[in-house]
């Protein structure tokens, strides 16, 4: 018993033995990796797309993270916020400039740049905010509580489902990217029309964004509210482009889309001078119920619809012609420092931003439409040298009458025309049309010097003349200061005879831009309004995970 016992013993011992010389090197081994692993591990499956399935258990297991470290900004740097607490981060970039694309005489360059994917971030449970700087030539949006991660395999890439508010904004980016690149590229055929010349800042770059507009706009126009202060507006009056614009959206086939998932922009279809009419009571000096019934229509549109609190109304506009335009755009703060406001009010002392604001041009069609006004003799049928009739509004035209009115024949200045005098004849015969600012900075006159071949001439202070971020209105037009008026005919005589030709011809060339039409053309005052609103979202980026199909 004894010698089976010891043998028993003998053969624990001898496995116990091997047992254990066969443990040491796996738990040496195991100890270096731990340690190995611990020090220098810096990945983990951090997903940039969180609907996509992970190894959630796995890498928080073995995943060493560092937080993402944010560049400090400058101290003097602008920081832009829209406010974007509900989708993320809205931005708002220069898509015009002359150094990069196209060009805004009131507004400095900005280059436009591609959208570039965010920085990779190393923990995908850590919040990362980013402040967005209002600098030239950065082009960066990101959602805030975004996640980023490691480049996934091609079988989960098959399986990325994008919203359609993602395809729209690379859709956008496709866009900004094309625009660009059409700086220094080849130019585009076009059957119909080639902009060309001086007479735009970069002929190219709006060619090529006018077609992507072209292929890709869609606006939708909320259908809530009924006539006359929704739907409608005047088309016989010098608020006449309210209505006009109006009317051509809300039977646009081309631009308009029924479905707002589809839509880059929405319209807030309400005619600020149909709210004067029958909102506003006469001399009451009391502008709250204009202001309610504003503050009730987005209230209805953003309870009924996702899309106003999805990027509080930074991809949204709004349409006046109306004196009054800028101070209903008031009635909501979003409304205001947001959304698009297209103004014939382009007035920078009252706040009209012309990086985001639209400045389109104010015309009076009391007929309803511009038959029997365009057109007009050539540079040498032009004996008057200056020209203007109209009354006293605002501080600028006393001072014009006060130095000029029946003072000199070379500078006609009338309060009010003689009996039988024409005044577009008087226009025809003119070489420069005075167009000096009434009450608002805006005046009817511009357009109508364009349209009689008359060589507009400026006279105003803080006004955005329209489409200024495709138009080079020096070209073609002469800005006199306020301060200047003594000095106007000095002014005028000392341009040569060779220039005002250049200026005239260029004249006649950007009047199409500023032409009525029934139904629109392409290139005319309707597609320039949806042109300078395309270029102002492309400045817009919306993020919104989770949104749309």
């Amino acid at each position: 018993m004894a010698s089976g016992n010891d043998g028993l013993l003998s053969c624990s011992s001898s496995s116990s033995l091997k047992l254990l010389l066969f443990m040491i090197p796996l738990l040496v081994i195991s100890g270096c990796v731990s340690v190995l692993g611990s020090r220098n591990s810096g990945w983990g499956f951090i997903s940039r797309y969180p609907w996509l399935p992970s190894p959630e258990n796995a890498a928080a297991a073995m995943t060493r993270v560092k937080p993402v470290q944010v560049p400090p900004t400058k101290e003097k740097e602008r920081l832009l916020d829209l406010h974007s607490t509900v989708v993320g981060v809205h931005r708002r970039e220069e898509a015009v400039s002359e150094d990069s694309v196209l060009n805004r005489s009131s507004s400095p360059p900005l280059d436009v740049e591609a959208a570039q994917p965010p920085p990779v971030a190393a923990n995908a449970t850590e919040k990362v905010s980013l402040n967005i700087s209002k600098r030239a030539g950065s082009l960066f949006a990101a959602s805030l509580n975004e996640t980023h991660a490691l480049p996934v395999t091609s079988r989960q890439r098959r399986r990325r489902q994008y919203t359609t508010l993602e395809k729209l904004e690379a859709g956008l980016r496709r866009a900004r990217s094309a625009i660009r690149e059409a700086k220094t590229g080849n130019r585009t055929t076009d059957l119909d029309y080639i902009p060309n010349g001086p007479i735009y800042w970069n002929d190219n770059a709006f060619h090529r964004s006018y077609l992507e507009m072209e292929k890709q706009l869609n606006v939708f126009v909320y259908n809530e509210g009924e006539p006359p202060l929704f739907h409608n507006g005047p088309c016989k009056s010098i608020y006449s482009m309210e209505g006009n614009f109006i009317h051509r959206m809300e039977t646009d086939s081309h631009f308009r889309t029924k479905d707002p998932e589809k839509a880059h922009l929405f319209f807030l279809p309400f005619s600020v001078a149909m709210l004067v009419r029958f909102v506003y009571v006469r001399d009451s000096h009391d502008f709250g119920p204009i202001k309610q019934t504003v503050i009730d229509y987005v209230n209805v549109v953003s309870t009924k619809y996702p899309y106003w609190n999805r990027s509080l109304g930074a991809d949204h506009f709004m349409l006046a012609c109306h004196d009054w335009g800028p101070e209903t755009s008031f009635s909501i703060p979003y409304l205001h420092k947001n959304s698009i406001r297209v103004l014939c009010n382009a007035n920078t002392s009252e706040g009209f931003n012309p990086s985001k604001d639209v400045s389109f041009p104010e015309i009076n069609l009391l007929t309803g439409s511009t038959e029997g006004f365009i057109g007009g003799p050539s540079p040498s049928h032009r004996p008057q040298l200056a020209f203007f009739a109209g009354g006293l509004h605002g501080p600028i035209r006393p001072i014009l009458l006060e130095h000029w009115e029946n003072k000199d024949e070379d500078v006609k200045v009338h309060k009010y025309l003689p009996k039988g005098v024409s005044y577009y004849d008087m226009m025809r015969k003119s070489k420069y049309c005075l167009c000096p600012s009434g009450y608002e900075v805006a005046s009817p006159r511009v357009v109508e010097a364009l349209y009689t071949g008359c060589v507009p001439v400026l006279i105003s202070d803080h006004y955005v003349p329209p489409f200024s971020d495709v138009l080079n209105w020096k070209s073609f037009s002469v800005e006199v200061p306020v301060g200047e008026i003594p000095n106007l005919k000095r002014i005028l005589m000392n341009i040569s005879a060779r220039q005002y030709i250049r200026m005239q011809r260029r004249g006649v060339q950007a009047r199409r831009h500023f032409e009525v039409n029934s139904p629109p053309k392409r290139y005319d005052v309707f597609h320039m309004i949806l042109h300078s609103l395309w270029l102002r979202r492309l400045n817009v980026r919306v993020n919104h995970h989770g949104m749309g199909k």
